[in-house]
C-alpha cells in the first residue's frame, strides 16, 4: 500500500485548484484585522448562509469569536494590494491591513470593502473544529454589489486578475 500524502503533497496539489479570494475583516479599532481566505463558498440561500475555513492560529480567529460579526468580500480584478495586505505581505498587520482602500460599516458593523464585487454582512452562526482550522459559518444580513469589477483569484500560488 502507498505511503499517505504528506501536508506538503496536498498543498502542492491544491495549487492547482483555482481559489476565489475574500477578505474577512473583522474586530474595530487597534483589534481590527482581518485575512484572505480562498475557501469561501455559499452554503444556503434560505437562509443565507456562507461558510469559509479559517485557521485557528490566524491572529483574525479569536476576533471572530469576541465580536461574533464579520464583514466578507470578494475582490475585484483591481485589488490584489488588498490581498496583499490582508495575506500580511511585508509584514502588515492588524489595523494597518485597511490601509489603502476604501470601506464602509455595514448594518452589524462590521467593514466592507467599497468597490467589492460583491460583499457580505455576517453574523457567526458556527464555528466548527476540525484538524488545524475552524470552519466558520456566517448568517448573511446585507449584501453590496459593484457591477463589472471582476474578480480576483488564487491560483498555482499567485493572484491573477480577471476583468470583469
Amino acid at each position: 500500500m502507498a505511503e499517505e500524502p504528506t501536508g506538503k503533497d496536498f498543498r502542492d496539489a491544491m495549487r492547482a485548484f483555482v481559489g476565489n479570494c475574500s477578505v474577512i475583516t473583522v474586530g474595530d479599532g487597534e483589534e481590527a484585522s482581518g485575512l484572505v481566505v480562498t475557501s469561501a463558498i455559499s452554503l444556503s440561500a434560505e437562509p443565507p448562509l456562507l461558510l469559509a475555513c479559517v485557521n485557528r492560529t490566524a491572529s483574525s480567529y479569536p476576533l471572530l469569536e469576541t465580536y461574533g460579526r464579520f464583514g466578507w468580500s470578494s475582490l475585484g480584478a483591481s485589488h490584489q494590494a488588498v490581498a496583499e495586505r490582508f495575506s500580511g505581505f511585508g509584514g502588515v498587520k492588524g489595523p494597518d491591513r485597511y490601509e489603502g482602500a476604501e470601506w464602509e460599516t455595514a448594518v452589524t458593523g462590521a467593514r466592507l470593502l467599497q468597490g467589492a464585487p460583491t460583499a457580505f454582512d455576517c453574523t457567526v452562526e458556527e464555528m466548527i473544529d476540525r484538524a488545524t482550522h475552524s470552519i466558520v459559518i456566517g448568517r448573511v444580513r446585507a449584501i453590496r454589489t459593484t457591477p463589472g469589477a471582476g474578480a480576483l483569484i488564487y491560483w498555482n500560488g499567485g493572484f491573477r486578475a480577471l476583468e470583469g
